[in-house]
């Protein structure tokens, strides 16, 4: 585990880092204040921190009152060390946002001991770190395929849209359905079918853009919401998708299976909220299956060139 070393003192620093060594510590060394200071801003900066009461640029309880401020999903460990003995003294540097404090001459038995306190301390905020993000992805993601769930993407959604009409940008969505996955499920088996759901979000996210998100949003039937896209057939993205899917032979328990997708699509220019939005993509979709699957259906996207004798904007029915 890292930890900080900062002191002014050469031949203290260099004990110090030593015996750091020895117990297993892979020390880092700061000459004063301010290199502590840039050290612990560092994306991988040490979780353990021994900071000198008196140095030069910046003190200990200063260094200590700047990492605190800092925003830090995982807050470092912080011990002062100092010749400082005074009651008031302990007081200042424990409100400037130390986690503990160590009188000079130190004891190394008791230097030992605070360090292990301070690692499990650590080694326990991870762990609890660890399971708040699982959880909270278990909450947001589906388990079978990865993708977000439905409450999540239609969040997600909702807050596209908020920015869409902040910044008077553009959005579309597309509502894919995976053709004929009743009869995989019937020939094959529901197995064979959760595997044919995971090979589709894998191409699915393999092959939408990184800021792209892809929402399971029931059974075979899965939502993507792509901002800053027009949702017009000259992006080619969702006719790129569609393609894709088809190309793709999924490696299941049975065999390698290809299916192919219908995706109904709908872009922002839809009067009314997300309900409107989704709706004209559910249409849009219904027609794709009317129209014999495997292709792409667009509803209500203003930008798409009309027909010279149809001047109406283009809506499913």
């Amino acid at each position: 585990m890292k930890i900080l070393v900062a002191e002014d003192d050469v031949t203290s620093r260099t004990i110090l880092t030593a015996i750091l060594k020895k117990w297993g510590f892979e020390p880092v060394s700061a000459v004063d204040g301010g290199e502590a200071w840039q050290i612990m801003q560092a994306h991988d900066a040490p979780i353990l921190a021994v900071l000198d009461w008196d140095m030069p640029v910046m003190s200990g309880p200063e260094v200590c009152r700047r990492i605190r401020r800092a925003e830090q999903s995982l807050p470092p460990y912080l011990i002062i060390l100092t010749a400082k003995g005074e009651k008031t003294d302990i007081v200042a540097g424990l409100n400037s946002g130390a986690n503990d404090y160590i009188s000079k001459p130190y004891d190394n038995e008791e230097l030992q001991a605070r360090l292990h306190v301070g690692k499990r301390m650590v080694e326990l905020q991870t762990e609890l770190l660890e399971t708040r993000d699982a959880l909270a992805h278990e909450a947001t993601h589906d388990a079978l395929t990865g993708a977000l769930n439905r409450r999540a993407i239609l969040d997600r959604l909702e807050m596209e849209l908020k920015r869409v009409r902040r910044k008077k940008s553009r959005l579309s969505i597309g509502m894919c359905d995976i053709d004929f996955f009743k009869k995989v499920n019937d020939t094959y088996g529901h197995q064979v079918g959760d595997d044919v759901l995971c090979g589709f979000v894998n191409v699915v996210e393999d092959n939408v853009r990184g800021y792209d998100l892809v929402g399971r949003y029931g059974g075979e039937e899965f939502l993507i919401v792509a901002p800053d896209s027009n949702g017009s057939p000259e992006e080619g993205l969702y006719e790129r998708l569609c393609a894709r899917v088809a190309d793709f032979k999924t490696p299941t328990r049975s065999a390698a299976l290809a299916v192919t997708v219908s995706i109904g699509v709908a872009g922002s220019n839809v009067s009314g909220d997300d309900e409107c939005l989704l709706a004209a993509a559910d249409a849009a979709l219904y027609r794709a299956k009317e129209l014999g699957r495997n292709q792409v259906v667009y509803a209500g996207v203003s930008d798409l060139p009309a027909k010279p004798d149809d001047n109406r904007p283009m809506t499913a029915v």
